[in-house]
């Protein structure tokens, strides 16, 4: 054992880099669940000793919790636990059934309204939680107008992840990203929410034309959605004040983050505390998506096992010199490679792996150097998502519930929109980037 530690240890880069890639080929794989394939990666870097797992003054650098980054984790136990109580009271159907009501049927306006509320609630929900709060209301439109429920359904898969890209809390990447960049909630509002309100607008007309055709229906019909009874959809008026008044309280509390300093994830962990108070905390614990929060758990420790090694370190070199050290290139390059790759592979690890090495990169060319390449890393990897059915858990999630309900929607469907809107979203992206940030 000891000769086998020592090997590992000469071997450090080598061996965390071919666990990474193992586990990354088993994640796109998906045969085997991911948070198994990420607690597995994880399991190995400690046993061949690739960071410490005994706390000691000489050892505490490279303590395997260190690179955990508790933030991200605490911020989306958090977050899932206040939208899981404030969903039970029926308050985002409420809600999203008085949209529709003032649409008037009309199909079109319909598409483009549910898609804005798609995308707005999944700026600060998660996009999962969106599209499983809006597909029984979309399903339910669309039966009254007799209309198919598909371009509706794919409009609201491109506006969850478009819409989840504005702000800090709306995609997984994007917190992942504020932690390891020391960004507020408010940072990602000033620099991105403009850009995807164009980015979203642009990708509605583009769905609305598209589908043209097929966004018809009676006025007899139209006027059946204009009537829909919500009069009973808040199942609990108590609980839903309460959870609207603590989740209103939690975002003025990230919005004002610059302000009191009080850190994103423990504004949204007192929002959580104080509406567990009037729950069965077992109840609610048990709706935690807790196989999400430990493939993270499994993921930093994996990525962690190649940055303590210094592999982290070796890639960022190796992008500064591929781009000679330009700023423009590696800023493109970031955006470009982030669009595609997170359409192929899942972006949480993307993003994981990604967040450290630019952060070497920061460390190494300053903060001036590395702030657009944060921005970049982020429109990527949240709208690279779009690219195809399997891109995102949102995605993943709008397909499944298609099928089972006799819309089926095939990866090549998806994918022949998809590509369209991602190139269009990273295009987008790309003037904004450049003239935001790159001119001088």
């Amino acid at each position: 054992m000891e000769h086998l530690h020592q090997f590992i240890h000469n071997n450090a880069i080598i061996t965390s880099a071919i666990i990474l890639i193992i586990a990354y080929i088993f994640i796109a794989w998906e045969k085997i669940s991911k948070v198994v394939i990420a607690l597995l990666g994880g399991s190995l870097t400690l046993f061949l000793g690739l960071l410490e797992t005994e706390k000691t003054p000489s050892t505490i650098a490279h303590y395997f919790t260190s690179y955990i980054d508790f933030n991200v984790v605490f911020l989306l136990v958090s977050m899932m636990i206040i939208v899981h109580i404030a969903s039970k009271s029926g308050m985002f159907t409420w809600l999203a059934n008085e949209i529709l009501k003032k649409t008037k049927g009309k199909p079109k306006l319909m598409l483009a309204a549910l898609a804005i509320f798609t995308a707005v609630a999944s700026a600060f929900l998660d996009n999962v939680t969106t599209v499983i709060l809006v597909l029984p209301i979309t399903f339910a439109a669309c039966k009254l107008l007799d209309i198919n429920p598909i371009p509706f359904l794919i409009t609201e898969v491109f506006c969850s992840n478009i819409g989840g890209t504005a702000t800090l809390i709306g995609d997984p990447p994007n917190i992942i990203i504020g932690s390891a960049a020391n960004l507020s909630f408010m940072d990602f509002v000033k620099e991105l929410t403009g850009v995807v309100l164009v980015i979203m607008f642009v990708v509605i007309a583009l769905m609305v034309f598209i589908y043209r055709k097929e966004l018809k229906s009676s006025a007899e019909k139209m006027e059946l959605v204009s009537q829909i009874d919500n009069s009973s959809t808040i199942t609990d008026m108590g609980l839903a004040i309460r959870a609207g008044v603590v989740l209103l309280l939690v975002i003025l509390g990230f919005i004002t983050h610059d302000i009191t300093h009080i850190p994103t994830f423990l504004i949204a962990m007192m929002g959580a505390s104080v509406l567990m108070i009037f729950e069965k905390p077992a109840e609610i614990l048990v709706e935690v998506e807790w196989n999400t929060i430990f493939f993270f758990v499994g993921l930093f420790i994996i990525i962690g096992g190649l940055e303590a090694s210094g592999g982290i370190a070796l890639m960022a070199k190796w992008l500064l010199d591929v781009t000679q050290g330009s700023q423009a290139a590696t800023s493109m390059i970031i955006l470009w490679a982030s669009g595609i790759l997170s359409g192929i592979i899942d972006n949480i690890p993307y993003t994981a792996t990604m967040a450290p090495m630019i952060g070497a990169i920061e460390d190494s060319m300053g903060h001036v150097y590395a702030h657009p390449l944060w921005w970049s890393l982020a429109l990527g990897a949240c709208l690279g998502g779009n690219m195809t059915i399997i891109g995102a858990a949102a995605n993943v999630i709008v397909s499944e519930n298609a099928h089972k309900a006799g819309y089926p929607i095939s990866f090549l469907k998806f994918l022949k929109y998809g590509i369209i809107v991602t190139i269009i979203s990273l295009s987008i992206s790309t003037v904004y980037v450049y003239f935001r940030f790159l001119v001088k």
